[in-house]
C-alpha cells in the first residue's frame, strides 16, 4: 500500500524524516519496501534562482530580442542573458534558469548551456511560468515583486515541498493499516512508546447537516449475514467536474487516476480512513430504492468495464427495485456511476462480511481497493465518519446538498468489540522477560484498546472491533511487543537445544542432492514449479488423477490456483511449452516435488466438507486421514537428443532414453535391479507407458509418451517424455541398502544367448524376472538385443533374442555348471510363458 508522507502528517504530528518514519513503521510490523521522493514540479526548481535585471538594451542583430544583465545574488559579476520575451525591462526581479539547470517540456529534458544568440553571448535563461512548471502562461516572463530577495532559491520562494511515497506491504492480518488514519495510529502509539513528541487528530465532522430532505430513498437489507451494516446519502445540485490540484496531487501520490471530483472524493476517503464508498448517480436508480440482497443463479450482470458476469446465488448485490446494480464491495455495474450529467447522488458507506467479498472477488478474478480492505475486515463502526467526510468535500467541491437523512440499517451479526484479560505473568512469560505494567497498559491504551478492569495480576481490555486480528491474550502480547520494540528484548544469556542423529529426512535430502548431481552431469536443468496449479488440469476426465481426488483451496487466489497438485507432469508441461516458445525446444528437466491427494472414502464421517471442525479432539483427530502428500522425482524429455554436431547426424530423443536415465538413478540409489518388476501402466496420462515395481508390488516409477491430448492442451505437438519416480517409496525400498564397494571379480563372466518364441501378449519384463529366479547368485544381467515379428513366424507369435551373463566370484564356471543353469532357466520359461526354442 502507498502512503504519502505529508498525507500522513495530516493525522500524525511528528518531526520525524520520512526515512525515519520508514524505519519506525517496519520495527512496528509495518514493514516498508521503499521511500521515494515525489517531486510536486518535475526536477523540483533545482537550479533556478531570482534574479535583478540591472540592464536591458535591444539586440543589434535581432528586432525582437534584448540584451540583459542580470544580478543572480552570488557574488559575482552581473550575467548576461539573451531574453526574447517582450516585457522583460530593467529594474525587474526575474526568475533565472542559471548554467547546467535541467528543465523539462513533457517528457523532454534539457539543459541551460552557454550559447550564442545572433551573435551575442547568452549565460542563463529569464523563464515565463510555464516553462518551470507553475503554471500555463507562456505571454512573457514571470515578473516578480519589487521586494523579493535577489538570489533566494526558485523552490524557497514558491513555498516548493516534495512529498515521499512510503510503500508499505500490509500483511492480511493488518486490516486496520489499509489506510493513511490507519498507519497514523500505529505511528502515534509508537511515537508516545519511545517519548517523542506527537498529537493524533483527524477532521472533525460538526459541519455536516441536513440541508433538506427533497431526496429521500429508502434502503433495505435483505441478506444481513452478508451485509450487517449498509449506511446512505443523498446529494443534490452536484456539479460534475475535474477535481481541485490539491485532491488530483493527493491521489497521484499515492498512483491513482483522478477522474471527477465525486469519484475522487470516494477514492480519497477510502485512502484516508480505509472505508470504501460508493456513489451512485440517485436518478439511475430504477424505482427509487436500493434493495441488498442476492440474486438467483446465473443472473447476467455487465459491469462498468462492459463485461458480463453470470451472479451466482452467494454473490451479495446492491439492486434497484428491478435489477442488481454493483457486486457489493468488489465492482460496479454499468449504469451505476456518477457521468458528466449526474447532478444527484446517492453515497453509499458499508460494511460487507469478508468471507462473501472475497469469494465473489475471487469467483469473478475481481480484485479492486473496496474489495481488497472489505474481505481482510473494515471498521464496523466507521461507516457514519467516512459518509459525512464525504458528504462536507461534496459540499465543498461540487455544491452539493444533502438531501436527506442519513440511513443506517445494521443487523445483531455486526461485529463488536472483544474483551481479552491479560495477564502480567503470561505476558512475560510469553516476551521472555518482565515489562513493566504501566508501560504494559500505556502502550494497549495508546492502541486505543480500553481498560475495562485491572489488578495487579491482570487487565482486562476491550479490544475495539476494527482489530480483527486481535482475539486472545497472546495477540494483545504481540501487539504491545511490537509497539515497545523487540530490539528491547534482551537475547537470553544461554540457548539451550536439542541434538538429534540424522534421520530419514536427511538421507532423502542427501540422495536428492546426489541423483541432482547426476541428472545435471547428464545434460538435464532442475525446474522448481507451484504446487499450487489449475483445476481444469483434473477437470478434464483423468481416470489415474480423478478431479474428486484433488485437495482443493477454499479461498484461492485464481483459477490457475485453485488445487494442489496430484502429479508433477503438468508443471514441466508449462516449462516445455514457456521454453519452445522461446526456441529452445530440445529439453531435458527434472523436478523433485510435493504431490497431494484427497481420498474421500477415508475421510472421517463426523466431518462435512467445507464446514468447520470446531475443536472436538475427535473429529480433529481425523481431520487429515483423507490426505496423503508423498514426494516424486519427475523427469521430462523432449525434442532432439543430439542437434547440430558435424561428428553426429541429428537424433531424436526417445522413449529408450528415458528408461536409462531411471535405470541409472535406480542403480545410484541402491535398487537391486534383480528386486523389480517391469510391467505396462495403462495410467491415462501416457499413450504408451511402463511401470517399475519392487516384488511387492509397490509401483515405484511409472514412465512412457504423454498422452498426445494433454501435450496438445498444454501448447506442444512435439514427443514428450515423461517419468514419475514416486521418491517416497523407492526411500522406504532402500532404507536398509548400504552402499558399498566390491572388488571386481577375479574370474571371467559367460555370456549365452537364448532365441525364444513366445506369443505377443509375452513382455520381456516376464522373461527378465524368471530368469533372475532361477539364479539370483549367478545370473548377473538379462538383456534383450533382438525382436523379431515377421512371416515366418507363426500366428500370434514373436521372438526375443535373449543375452544372460553368468559369472561366479568364488571361482570359474565350468561348462556343466553353465549347462545346469540355463536348462533351468530355458525349462522355467517354458513352463511359465510357454517359449521355445527356435
Amino acid at each position: 500500500m502507498n502512503i504519502s508522507y505529508n498525507w500522513l502528517r495530516e493525522y500524525v504530528a511528528t518531526e520525524l524524516s520520512a526515512d525515519q518514519v520508514a524505519e519506525a513503521l517496519t520495527s512496528i510490523g509495518l514493514e516498508v519496501g521503499s521511500v521515494e521522493e515525489v517531486q510536486a514540479i518535475r526536477g523540483g526548481l533545482q537550479g533556478l534562482v531570482v534574479g535583478h535585471v540591472l540592464t536591458c538594451e535591444p539586440h543589434p542583430n535581432s528586432d525582437h530580442m534584448h540584451v540583459t544583465t542580470v544580478d543572480l545574488g552570488d557574488g559575482q559579476q552581473p550575467t548576461q542573458i539573451v531574453c526574447g520575451a517582450p516585457n522583460v525591462a530593467a529594474d525587474q526581479k526575474v526568475i533565472v534558469a542559471t548554467l547546467g539547470t535541467k528543465l523539462y517540456d513533457g517528457d523532454k529534458e534539457f539543459a541551460i548551456k552557454r550559447s550564442k544568440l545572433r551573435g551575442v553571448q547568452s549565460c542563463g535563461m529569464i523563464c515565463a511560468e510555464d516553462e518551470i512548471g507553475v503554471g500555463t502562461s507562456h505571454a512573457g516572463i514571470m515578473v516578480l515583486p519589487p521586494d523579493t530577495r535577489v538570489g533566494m532559491p526558485a523552490a524557497e520562494y514558491f513555498n516548493l515541498q516534495s512529498d515521499y511515497l512510503i510503500e508499505v506491504d500490509i500483511t492480511p492480518n493488518r486490516a486496520d493499516a489499509c489506510s493513511h488514519w490507519g498507519v497514523a495510529r500505529d505511528l502515534h502509539a509508537y511515537l508516545l512508546a519511545h517519548g517523542l513528541p506527537t498529537a493524533l487528530s483527524r477532521p472533525s465532522c460538526d459541519a455536516f447537516s441536513v440541508d433538506n430532505e427533497e431526496l429521500d430513498i429508502p434502503i433495505e437489507v435483505v441478506a444481513t449475514e452478508a451485509c450487517p451494516r449498509y449506511v446512505g446519502v443523498t446529494l443534490t445540485g452536484c456539479e460534475v467536474k475535474e477535481s481541485p490540484k490539491w485532491l488530483q496531487d493527493r491521489l497521484t501520490t499515492v498512483g491513482l487516476r483522478p477522474i471527477n471530483n465525486i469519484v475522487d472524493i470516494t477514492n480519497y476517503v477510502m485512502l484516508a480512513y480505509g472505508q470504501p464508498l460508493h456513489c451512485f448517480d440517485a436518478d439511475m436508480i430504477s424505482g427509487g430504492r436500493v434493495v441488498v440482497r442476492t440474486m438467483p443463479e446465473g443472473t447476467p450482470f455487465v459491469t462498468l468495464d462492459g463485461v458480463e458476469h453470470k451472479l451466482s446465488a452467494h454473490d451479495l448485490a446492491i439492486c434497484n427495485a428491478h435489477e442488481p446494480m454493483c457486486i457489493a464491495g468488489v465492482f460496479g455495474g454499468r449504469g451505476s456511476g456518477t457521468y458528466d450529467t449526474t447532478t444527484n447522488v446517492l453515497l453509499e458507506s458499508a460494511y460487507f462480511h469478508p468471507t462473501w467479498i472475497r469469494r465473489s472477488a475471487r469467483r469473478h478474478g475481481l480484485n479492486t481497493d473496496a474489495s481488497f480492505r472489505f474481505e481482510r475486515g473494515i471498521d464496523p463502526d466507521g461507516q457514519i465518519y467516512a459518509l459525512k467526510q464525504a458528504a462536507l468535500l461534496c459540499r465543498e467541491l461540487a455544491g452539493g446538498k444533502v438531501s436527506m437523512q442519513i440511513r443506517d440499517v445494521r443487523s445483531q451479526s455486526l461485529p463488536t468489540d472483544t474483551t481479552v484479560e491479560l495477564r502480567y505473568d503470561y505476558a512475560d512469560a510469553l516476551i521472555g522477560q518482565p515489562i513493566p505494567h504501566n508501560e504494559i497498559r500505556a502502550i494497549a491504551e495508546s492502541l486505543e484498546m480500553k481498560v475495562v478492569a485491572e489488578t495487579e495480576e491482570a487487565l482486562t481490555l476491550q479490544v475495539p472491533a476494527y482489530r480483527v486480528d486481535v482475539q486472545r491474550p497472546c495477540d494483545v502480547v504481540e501487539d504491545v511487543l511490537r509497539i515497545y520494540g523487540y530490539n528491547r528484548i534482551d537475547p537470553p544469556a544461554a540457548v539451550h537445544s536439542a541434538m538429534q542423529a540424522k534421520g530419514e529426512t536427511d538421507r532423502s535430502h542427501k540422495l536428492q542432492n546426489l541423483v541432482a548431481e547426476q541428472l545435471v552431469g547428464a545434460g538435464f536443468n532442475e525446474i522448481l514449479n507451484n504446487s499450487l496449479t489449475r483445476t481444469a488440469y483434473y477437470e478434464a476426465g483423468l481416470g489415474c488423477y480423478p478431479a474428486e481426488a484433488c485437495v482443493r483451496l477454499l479461498n484461492p487466489l485464481s483459477a490457475d490456483l485453485g488445487v494442489l497438485r496430484q502429479t508433477l507432469l503438468f508443471g514441466g508441461l508449462e516449462t516445455i511449452v514457456r521454453n519452445a516458445n522461446r526456441q529452445r525446444a530440445d529439453l531435458r528437466l527434472f523436478e523433485v516435488g510435493n504431490c497431494y491427494r484427497c481420498d474421500a472414502s477415508r475421510r472421517s464421517p463426523l466431518i462435512v466438507p467445507g464446514e468447520s471442525d470446531g475443536c472436538d479432539p475427535e473429529i480433529r483427530k481425523h481431520t487429515l486421514d483423507a490426505y496423503s502428500e508423498e514426494t516424486h522425482l519427475g523427469l521430462w524429455l523432449t525434442g532432439r537428443r543430439v542437434a547440430g554436431s558435424w561428428a553426429h547426424a541429428d537424433e531424436d530423443t526417445t522413449y529408450y532414453e528415458l528408461k536409462a536415465h531411471v535405470v541409472n538413478i535406480l542403480s545410484r540409489l541402491g535398487v537391486p535391479m534383480g528386486a523389480l518388476v517391469f510391467g505396462q501402466t495403462d495410467d491415462d496420462i501416457f499413450s504408451h507407458g511402463q511401470t517399475i515395481a519392487n516384488r511387492g508390488g509397490k509401483v515405484l516409477v511409472k514412465m512412457g509418451i504423454v498422452a498426445r491430448r494433454l501435450a496438445h492442451a498444454a501448447g506442444t505437438d512435439a514427443p514428450v517424455y515423461f517419468a514419475d519416480l514416486d521418491w517416497t517409496a523407492l526411500m522406504r525400498a532402500t532404507r536398509k541398502v548400504e552402499t558399498l564397494y566390491k572388488e571386481i571379480s577375479k574370474f571371467p563372466a559367460v555370456s549365452r544367448d537364448l532365441a525364444l518364441l513366445v506369443d505377443k501378449s509375452v513382455e520381456f519384463g516376464q522373461i527378465e524376472a524368471l530368469a533372475y529366479g532361477c539364479d539370483r547368485k549367478l545370473i548377473r544381467s538379462v538383456r534383450l538385443f533382438d525382436v523379431y515379428e515377421g512371416k515366418s513366424l507363426p500366428a500370434g507369435k514373436k521372438s526375443y533374442a535373449v543375452n544372460f551373463q553368468l559369472q561366479d566370484d568364488a571361482r570359474t564356471l565350468g561348462e556343466k555348471q553353465i549347462e545346469a543353469v540355463m536348462a533351468k532357466v530355458q525349462k522355467t520359461l517354458e513352463t511359465k510363458l510357454g517359449a521355445t526354442l527356435r
